[in-house]
């Protein structure tokens, strides 16, 4: 089909100093509770178990303060390319990488909370043109989710994953790209499986590191590292998922802390990056203090703390029961992640996974964590599925 190109605008990131003047004014002007009661000396994950500890938060704002460069970042986005159109009244933002090659194939990252386009940023030109000339390659869209980064707010109820799955396709196909394979984590592992099971006349193929099972499964059956999947699982929505039912439910309300205060705003999402990451202690084991910062920067930047907390209100739970997805399929657990499915269950929803992979090391972030890893897992999965395609 023809590109709508005249339903999409340019745009080029650029902060006001007086945005960010601000922002350092606000970081040295914080007040910061008193250290944590169950101290213990570093390295020791245990450190964490009230939350971000004292100690490592002040590092942080001090080098947000004083050393982070929001430029360089800014830059890049800028470099990488950006636009913005509009669906069913909402702006959406979106990185767009072209590849050099003819043999490319349209291929849309997703992003979930509280991450942003910022866990791709890095990856983007390795997958538009692979160093290595036998590995495919793609033309790279990455969209900003509703309410996060430089996309629209959404006003009203009702953008929800099964809406944004089918924005994501207009958006495609005002791209000219009216087939595409997809990737997503974290929200966006759900939406890029909603993508596969709704859309499979553009869909070619999905890759994700959530493979969410059907609901009712039996534990029959399951090797026993399988069975501490799901243990895991279970305990992580049991006892560590209180963030999801407050964003779930009272999203409002802790959208005041997390757009007014940039300390607020560090400590919820460096909260999750540590205890989220296959680290031993901190997350900055494997991702850098600019790499978070570059993302938390952006959520403080556009003011979206409040609106993207929004996504759990209108997806919380909602992702349909009898949802299949029948084209190819390729699904990677990594050890650390939140929410890991046996390949068993995962196959009830997942009807040709035609690639399963549970590498050693990762977490949630793995783009962030492992990214040479990631990269070639990710061209891997996508080569195997559209292997399966032909």
């Amino acid at each position: 089909m023809n590109p709508r190109t005249s339903d999409v605008e340019a745009f080029e990131a650029h902060a006001t100093d007086t945005d960010l003047d601000d922002l350092r004014a606000r970081l040295a002007a914080a007040r910061l509770p008193e250290a944590e009661t169950v101290y213990r000396v570093a390295p020791d994950p245990r450190r964490w178990e009230q939350g971000v500890p004292l100690a490592d938060l002040v590092d942080v704002v001090n080098y947000w303060r004083t050393g982070y460069d929001w430029r360089s970042f800014e830059t890049r986005l800028n470099e990488i390319g950006q636009f913005r159109t509009t669906i069913d009244g909402l702006g959406i933002h979106f990185l767009h990488r072209r590849s050099t090659r003819a043999d490319a194939t349209p291929l849309i990252l997703t992003h979930g909370w509280p991450g942003s386009i910022a866990e791709f940023t890095h990856v983007i030109d390795e997958l538009a043109d692979p160093e290595n000339a036998d590995a495919p390659a793609f033309h790279v869209v990455v969209p900003s989710l509703p309410g996060f980064g430089y996309s629209d707010k959404p006003a009203t109820p009702g953008w929800g994953i099964e809406k944004i799955a089918a924005a994501w396709v207009t958006l495609m196909e005002r791209l000219g790209y009216d087939k595409f394979v997809a990737h997503g984590g974290d929200w966006g592992g759900v939406i890029t499986t909603i993508l596969g099971g709704r859309f499979p006349e553009h869909v070619l193929g999905i890759h994700t590191t959530v493979a969410q099972a059907p609901p009712g499964l039996t534990t029959d059956g399951l090797t026993e590292a399988e069975r501490e999947w799901t243990e895991e699982t279970r305990d992580f929505w049991s006892h560590r998922a209180a963030y999801a039912k407050q964003q779930a439910t009272r999203p409002q309300t802790i959208g005041y802390s997390l757009v007014d205060s940039p300390v607020g705003l560090l400590a919820w999402i460096l909260d999750k990056f540590a205890e989220w990451t296959d680290t031993e202690d901190s997350p900055f084991e494997t991702i850098s203090r600019d790499s978070v910062l570059d993302n938390v920067t952006l959520y403080w930047l556009t003011r979206t703390g409040a609106s993207a907390a929004r996504i759990y209100y209108e997806s919380h739970n909602s992702l349909d029961p009898e949802l299949r997805v029948d084209v190819p399929s390729a699904i990677s657990m990594y050890p650390r992640d939140i929410e890991k499915s046996p390949r068993g269950w995962a196959q009830e929803r997942y009807r040709r996974i035609v690639r399963w992979r549970s590498p050693e090391t990762g977490g949630h972030f793995p783009s962030l964590e492992v990214p040479e890893y990631f990269v070639k897992d990710l061209q891997e999965g996508l080569a195997a599925v559209l292997a399966a395609t032909r």
